[in-house]
Parts: structure tokens; sequence; C-alpha cells
């Protein structure tokens, strides 16, 4: 009886562990120091020198390529004639590549007349080291407006500006064309930029810290909600977390570095970069901070609240708060801390607010990337990234871990039959003598 006892425990521990893998969602992935994680289901494209012969990138697709130093790449998109549009392209040197002051890239949105609709850049900075960093070019449609309003096709050009005495590598891009979903109909939206808005600087949280281990690419951002987060970050390496930000909310966020063991002391300037993108992946904001071996922090500047009307300000920061949605947080460590502090990883806490209740979404229909759901935060809330956070949906579970919650159902209700069977071919009859009338079990169970 023992036997059959522990047998039964056996199998009962190994249909719990079938059930468990069929639920559990992957385990996040982190490349090495400087090893950027490009989105796994981005498409090759070429870049054109001349735009008659630009490849055409689709809408919410995103799309990999390369540009060589001084190099200008053509791409073209198909616009609509009252769509909001946004093409963003992350820059991503090679982790051996020596980048200088003013090195970057442009990208324009153009009519094929090279009528320039909008112009975004993104350059390394006091920062100078190698870290991805990213710009965009968006199209709006304005009452009045006397170019770029038609639908039809646009010419996207990404422009590599290198110094002469910097790495001559090609740099990787990531690209991302995106339409604003259309406003509710009848709907009178603001047409001036705020006059005012919240400025002051959050006060320090103190509750709780907790560890979370950022991703190492935008599409591997992992999510974070309000807290204190631990993490560590090696010499240059970038961490990438995301945050939900609705209509009406504030973000805040600090990144303190801790002090080093290594017993160094050594000054280096603009150590750690801590930068924010929004939803189509435009920059928004970044802050920076010296080392010297000790405890050193840096706070994002105050944004404005989420809102549509932050589209007409003059201020790049207040102009990219525009919409709702993924907020992208970025840690970089500058590599030069290697020399005087070594290799290792260093520990830093990611503070993260968001202030203010949700407000209505001014869109028609499903907001897509353009918007914050109920599952949104509790992914957040999980702490997964965008391909956790989609194998564990409600229509994912059924194949999660390789097999189906109807093949474990399965299996389960086989191995409680035979159990089943083995208890009642192992007990004794109803009015006969035990092991009188009965075979015994096959060998082996």
């Amino acid at each position: 009886m023992n036997r059959q006892r522990n047998r039964g425990r056996v199998m009962a521990a190994a249909l719990a562990a079938m059930c468990a893998a069929a639920v559990l969602p992957g385990q996040a992935h982190a490349a090495g120091p400087g090893v950027y994680a490009f989105d796994p289901d981005a498409k090759n494209v070429q870049g054109a020198v001349t735009n008659v012969e630009a490849s055409t990138l689709d809408e919410g697709v995103s799309y990999r390529s390369l540009i060589e130093p001084g190099e200008k790449l053509y791409y073209r998109v198909t616009l609509d004639d009252v769509s909001a549009a946004y093409v963003s392209a992350v820059a991503v040197p090679g982790d051996s590549g020596a980048v200088a002051y003013g090195d970057g890239i442009s990208i324009s949105l153009r009519e094929t007349d090279n009528t320039q609709c909008d112009t975004g850049r993104a350059s390394f900075g006091s920062g100078a080291y190698a870290r991805p960093i990213t710009a965009y070019a968006s199209r709006t449609v304005k009452e009045g407006g006397s170019t770029c309003q038609e639908g039809g096709p646009y010419d996207v050009l990404v422009e590599r500006e290198s110094k002469a005495d910097s790495s001559q590598e090609a740099w990787g891009l990531e690209l991302r064309f995106l339409e604003e979903p259309k406003l509710k109909s009848g709907t009178s939206m603001p047409t001036e930029a705020p006059e005012s808005w919240p400025s002051a600087s959050a006060k320090p949280l103190t509750g709780k810290q907790q560890k979370r281990s950022g991703g190492s690419g935008f599409s591997e951002a992992t999510s974070l909600e309000n807290g204190r987060w631990q993490d560590t970050v090696a010499p240059g390496q970038t961490r990438f977390y995301r945050v939900p930000v609705d209509w009406g909310q504030q973000i805040h966020a600090t990144a303190g570095l801790s002090n080093s063991t290594s017993g160094g002391t050594d000054f280096v300037g603009s150590a750690l970069t801590l930068a924010l993108a929004n939803p189509a992946q435009g920059p928004v904001s970044d802050a920076t901070l010296s080392y010297s071996g000790g405890p050193a922090s840096a706070s994002l500047r105050p944004l404005p609240p989420v809102a549509y009307r932050n589209r007409f300000d003059s201020s790049s920061q207040v102009s990219a708060m525009r919409f709702a949605g993924w907020y992208y947080l970025s840690v970089s460590l500058s590599p030069k801390l290697k020399d005087s502090y070594g290799a290792e990883p260093i520990p830093f806490e990611l503070s993260v607010q968001v202030k203010n209740q949700p407000e209505e979404s001014p869109y028609e229909g499903d907001a897509g990337v353009f918007g914050v759901t109920d599952q949104d935060r509790e992914v957040a809330r999980k702490g997964q990234n965008a391909e956790q956070a989609a194998k564990s949906g409600p229509m994912t579970v059924v194949a999660a871990a390789g097999i189906g919650t109807g093949s474990v159902l399965v299996l389960g209700l086989g191995v409680w039959t035979l159990l089943a069977r083995r208890r009642a071919s192992a007990a004794p009859a109803a009015g006969h003598p035990a092991g009188g009338g009965h075979q015994p079990p096959p060998q082996g169970w």
C-alpha cells in the first residue's frame, strides 16, 4: 500500500507540474551589456539613396535596417487625409563604437516633392557614449493647413551624422510607422497649447523597494507601476521599462545609482542617462548624473499631464506628452565607468510616480497603442513585458508551454482514472478475502 500511495503521489506531482507549466508566463530575456534587443517580429528593410526607390513601411509594423556614417536613406509611407501620423527611428550603435558630442540621427517626413512636414533629431549630447537613441517625425491634419494634408505617398528620410574620429561602423535602425486613431465624431478639441499645468517636483517615495529586471530594448521593456524598483546596470548597458500613463495623468521618474564597492573615486561626467519616450517612441525628456563612486541621482524635470492640446506647445517636451499609452523609461550607464569601477553591474533604484485619475479618451473606438486599458494596468502590476503579456492572455493560456489546456485536462482525467482503477484492484472485493480473485497490477506500477 505504501508503494501504491507513493506512485500516486509521484503521478499527482507530475500532473501538477504539467498544469503549472501550461499557465506560467515565460521568463524575461536579458541581453548582455551593450546588446540591443530588436523587436523579434521586425521585418528587414533596406533604405534607398533615392526616394523613388524607397521601400514602403506598413502601419503598425516594426522594421529593422542599417545606416552608414553620413548616409541619407529614404523609406516611404502611405497616409490618409484625416489621421495624425508618426514615424520613429531608434538608432543602435555597436557596443564598441566610439561616438562624439553631436553624433546622432535625424528623421523627417516629407511630401514626394521634398516639402518637409516635420523633422526630429536625437544625439548623444553630453553623454557622448554609444547607446540606443530615438527620434520621430509627425504629420498633423489641421483646419486651414496648406502642406502635408492630403492622403497619398510620403517620404521618410533618415540621416546619420558622425564625426570623422567617431566609429565608422554601421548603426542598426528600428523603424515604426503609426497612425493616431480618429477623434470622436462631433468632438471639439482644443487647438491651443495649455497655458499652465502642475510643475512641482514629486515628493520622494517611501514605500518598500522591489526588484524588477529591465529589458534590453523597447520590445522587451519591463512593465512598471508606481513604486521604487531596484535593478542593476553594467557599464555600456541600457535597461528598458514601460509605464502606462493615461489621459490626464502625469509621470515623474528618478534614477538613483548606488555607491560603488570597488573603492574607486574617479569622476565620470554624464555617467548615467535616464530617458523617457512616448508611445510612438518619440523622445520626451532625459536627465544625466555624474559619478564619483558615491550615491547619485537624476530626475526628469516635471512634465505636463497627458493632454491632446499639448501637441500645440512649442516645447518638444510638452508636445511629446500628447497621447496616452505605454511610456518608455531607459537607464544607460557609460562604458567609461569600467576603467575606474570595473565591469560588474552597479545597483540602482528607479522611482516611478504616475499621478491623477484617468480621464476619458478623445478617440472613437479602440485606441490601440494610444490608450491604457485595465489589462495594461494588470500587466504593469505583474511586471510583464509585451511578449509575456501576450503569452499569458486569456486566449493563449490554452497553448502555453507547448501543451494545451485541453490536453492537460485529458491527461489529468486519464491519470485520475488509472489511479482509481489501481486503487480498486488493490482493495479487497466485497465478500471476498484479500488477494482472492484479482489479477495483480502490471509490473512497474
